[in-house]
């Protein structure tokens, strides 16, 4: 039988590879979705460049609340009242 400590910490860990896990998935999707966006987007220089970091943060924060009230894991308190 393992030691209620053990336990606790085990799940404590779980906790923090599902955030990490969620946060990983949010910037692949989020990245792959601005740079598909970006592409066909036919923007040059400077333009290109804050067009693309605001579509990025948009999206990255987005699919984090998504996955909030899909999945049900809290980041950042998102659904705090």
């Amino acid at each position: 039988m393992s030691h209620p400590t053990t336990f606790m910490e085990s799940a404590e860990v779980k906790k923090w590879v599902i955030f990490f896990l969620g946060i990983l998935c949010a910037i692949i999707i989020a990245n792959a979705l601005s740079n598909l966006i970006m592409a066909y987007s036919g923007m040059n220089g400077w333009v290109n460049f804050v067009v693309s970091f605001v579509l990025y943060a948009v999206l990255f924060f987005a699919i984090l609340y998504l996955l909030e009230k899909l999945l049900g894991i809290e980041f950042f308190g998102f659904g705090r009242t």
